[in-house]
């Protein structure tokens, strides 16, 4: 059981730094679209594109939360 717990953790640290960058692109592309500084792309594509990366990061961070949640029931358990 102990190898579990330790993928369980690595990887809950994995998804939570690619959630964090998804929000960190997210918010990049909503800060490009209201300084309008592509002037070529349509506004409903770049809110298209922020609504995909937000979802993503709620997605990924979600995942990396019931992670953490199952490290500790495993935990409680091994005690017992």
């Amino acid at each position: 059981m102990g190898k579990y717990i330790i993928f369980l953790k690595c990887s809950s640290v994995v998804v939570k730094i690619a959630a964090w960058i998804s929000l960190f692109l997210g918010v990049m592309s909503i800060v490009t679209i209201i300084s309008g500084s592509q002037a070529n792309n349509l506004r409903w594509i770049g809110i298209a594109i922020s609504l995909f990366y937000l979802f993503a990061f709620f997605f990924l961070f979600l995942i990396a939360k019931i992670a953490d949640i199952l490290v500790k029931i495993i935990n409680i358990v091994q005690k017992e």
